[in-house]
């Protein structure tokens, strides 16, 4: 927990207080007189004409940031983004795309995959007899127990199989892990000095060709047998698959899971390589590389410009998934110029899953006055799937010593720790003397248009919090539109979990299509009144409603929920 202390209101009898809002100012109220008004009027007339035929100059001249006020004290801008985590696959998600040559290929890897038809070959054809010859001998140097019962396995099954019926489309491949654990572990690897890449189509490899399945396997068994990172070759990363969280795993399978991975992952890169010399040679490698620089290695640049340029006028900006080098650049950048940026004390230097607040440093001059709950509200929580950096609430004062509490939160995947960590929230507020802060609380719920078993559904949170005393960028209804959505995208056929893939054409009707109102802004309804709200799938202010997101101009698979409220006088 932070080291600040919390700030109470003033006593009663304390400072004055202004009628506008019933919160205590910082000076004492003086009785005007005629010199009282007309010398520190004329000197402040004086002193700002000259600030604005010179203070800019000056400002720019020292590289300083220049920060004004907001023009309505008891409005309160705000907006809240998943801005989503780095994407180490650039092909996993189905985005809009101008190019005809990413349409094309897209299309061709899904009908390769539907029927391959005359295409589905044996897997030996494609990961061939020389390959797994020097594959075992790597794996036996490696000191692998298990060897030869994968041998057997690759002679008497996994080189006869059809590469896309029997292999990649297999459900027991995938319940098994066989393909995907290896793909977790070693697809993108972070180390001090940057990421380290698996030779495959799957990610950003920039190490080498992959345009052919001989240049392929060069790259792929020198990393897995030659690279080291810190110190220890890539292979000691791979962790045994446990039957007792995947049953499908036979206990012999369970014993020698880590040569058996190491071949199955092998088998599915190497497919891969294959499918996409084999549909698009020519343009398959500059398509991904494009990708990349809008989808990963550009993309914190991207976002930070959005928040910076669009956004800029936002008093308080709640983020999600940020990555902790993200929180660095945005305090030393421009928007640490403007905005107090308030991570976590909990933030996890290695997890890019970290929620930050954006305080403005026109409306919340005094960071020394900030202080964090998160580890207070959390320790309440009990045995919710939220994880370090998940949440950040904290106390802050603005320029008129108004007291407010904000919270960023990211939810888990089925939206499950939403409403504890809701509740666990406004108890822990009204147990510690909090109550009569206001509360603005921007979170992705992780909530669902449609109700099913296991999953949180909008409607009914929506309901629950309008009980609580809050209302939402929805209103303070208990109903909602849930098809106003903050979501909309779903997997390609180029990522280990076929099961999770979806055909272009049934984008809008096949259940795993995250197309979801799943981003809030809830406040006290007691304090604000809703003035207006606003979605953003473009970078832009406006929400194309058809468009699958991310894009290349729009980096998160998340929309930016914005909202204007205006404080209510108690």
């Amino acid at each position: 927990m932070s080291t600040f202390h919390l700030h109470r209101r003033t006593r009663p009898d304390g400072p004055y207080v202004s009628e506008d809002m019933g919160v205590p100012e910082r000076k004492e109220p003086r009785e005007p007189g005629p010199a009282y008004v007309f010398v520190p009027t004329l000197g402040a007339c004086c002193i700002l004409v000259f600030y604005i035929l010179f203070g800019g100059l000056f400002a720019a001249d020292r590289g300083a940031a220049v920060v004004t006020p907001r023009a309505d004290p008891n409005a309160l801008s705000v907006a809240t983004w998943n801005v989503a985590a780095i994407n180490n696959n650039p092909f996993e998600y189905w985005i809009t795309h101008d190019d005809k040559a990413y349409n094309e290929l897209m299309a061709d890897v899904q009908a390769f995959v539907s029927e391959p038809g005359s295409r589905d070959v044996p897997v030996s054809e494609v990961f061939t007899d020389a390959m797994w010859g020097e594959l075992e001998a790597a794996m036996t140097g490696a000191g692998w127990a298990g060897v030869p019962d994968v041998a057997a396995i690759w002679n008497g099954d996994f080189r006869n199989r059809k590469i896309v019926t029997e292999f990649l489309k297999d459900g027991t491949l995938g319940k098994k892990r066989l393909a995907s654990m290896p793909d977790r572990v070693t697809n993108t690897i972070r180390t001090a000095s940057g990421s380290v890449m698996r030779p495959t189509v799957i990610n950003c490899f920039s190490g080498g060709d992959l345009g052919s399945g001989d240049a392929w396997w060069a790259n792929w068994k020198a990393f897995f047998f030659s690279k080291k990172i810190d110190g220890k070759p890539v292979y000691e990363l791979l962790l045994p698959i446990k039957r007792s969280k995947y049953p499908a795993l036979s206990e012999a399978e369970e014993k020698i899971s880590i040569p058996l991975q190491t071949l199955a992952g092998a088998i599915f890169d190497a497919i891969l390589v294959h499918m996409m010399n084999a549909v698009a040679p020519k343009t398959w490698q500059p398509l991904r590389a494009e990708l990349c620089a809008a989808l990963n290695s550009k993309k914190d640049a991207r976002t930070a410009k959005i928040l910076e340029t669009v956004y800029g006028d936002a008093d308080v900006v709640f983020l999600q998934e940020t990555a902790a080098s993200f929180g660095a650049a945005a305090k030393a950048g421009p928007l640490g110029a403007s905005y107090h940026v308030v991570s976590p004390a909990s933030l996890d230097p290695k997890r890019d899953q970290n929620s930050l607040v954006l305080l403005s440093r026109a409306r919340f001059p005094d960071a020394a006055r900030v202080s964090e709950l998160s580890d207070d509200v959390l320790a309440a929580l009990g045995k919710a799937p939220v994880a370090a950096g998940d949440l950040l609430a904290i106390v802050a004062f603005d320029a008129s010593n108004r007291p407010y509490v904000f919270a960023s939160f990211h939810g888990d995947t089925n939206g499950l720790a939403t409403l504890p960590v809701t509740d666990a929230l406004l108890a822990h507020l009204a147990a510690h003397g909090l109550g009569d802060h206001k509360l603005v609380f921007g979170l992705d719920a992780n909530t669902y248009a449609v109700p099913r078993d296991g999953y949180q559904a909008a409607a009914p949170y929506q309901a629950h919090i309008v009980e609580k005393g809050l209302a939402s960028q929805y209103g303070d209804a208990p109903d909602i539109d849930v098809k106003r959505f903050s979501t909309f995208n779903a997997r390609t056929y180029l990522q280990p979990q076929l099961n999770k893939a979806v055909a272009f054409a049934d984008r809008y009707t096949d259940i795993n299509v995250d197309r979801n109102p799943k981003d809030f802004v809830l406040f006290t309804k007691r304090d604000f009144q809703l003035v207006s709200t606003n979605r953003d799938n473009t970078g832009g202010k406006k929400y194309v409603d058809d468009m699958m997101f991310p894009t290349l101009k729009f980096p998160s698979d998340h929309a930016v929920t914005s909202a204007t409220l205006r404080l209510v006088h108690r």
